[in-house]
């Protein structure tokens, strides 16, 4: 084998090897339609965060392939902004469900912060260790396994209490 064919071959390999996504922010993606989807905002090697303009979209980095120099995925813009805005629906939608009376509330970091004791328009109120606390509706979140979180780890937390 000659040792061109030797590099060939080897180049090839390492190609093969290497998982095809899109590469770094900035990156335009373009749809199913030949027309952009958007731009890569993040990627950690497992999800890319392509914000379209109306959403930020995190997508696991299998869906992007390269075709002709250009990143792409198989969809177009309306459809991705369509199907992420029935998932951002959906859990709004199941957190206004959990935010209840008597649910229990976990931090961040898998550790039991309270029961909410009352939901208004513009704070959830929550007891812990016997003082009341409330908390700005944003920083509530659904884990994976839906119980109620709060987007913030426990010290965090008591630091921000202490302070004021």
């Amino acid at each position: 084998m000659s040792r061109f064919v030797f590099a060939a071959v080897a180049a090839a390999t390492t190609a093969l090897a290497a998982p095809a996504m899109a590469q770094d922010a900035g990156v335009t993606i373009m749809g199913n339609d030949d027309a952009a989807v958007g731009t890569v905002l993040s990627n950690d090697g497992a999800t890319v965060v392509v914000d379209t303009g109306t959403h930020q979209v995190p997508l696991g980095a299998d869906a992007f392939a390269e075709r002709e120099g250009a990143w792409t995925l198989n969809t177009t813009k309306v459809e991705l902004d369509t199907a992420w805005a029935q998932v951002v629906a959906e859990q709004e939608a199941a957190l206004a469900a959990a935010l209840v009376v008597g649910a229990e509330v976990k931090t961040a970091d898998a550790q039991t912060l309270g029961t909410i004791e009352e939901v208004n328009e513009e704070a959830i109120l929550l007891t812990h260790a016997g003082q009341p606390m409330a908390l700005p509706k944003n920083l509530f979140a659904l884990d994976a396994e839906g119980t109620v979180i709060v987007l913030a780890n426990m010290a965090d937390i008591m630091a921000a209490m202490n302070a004021g």
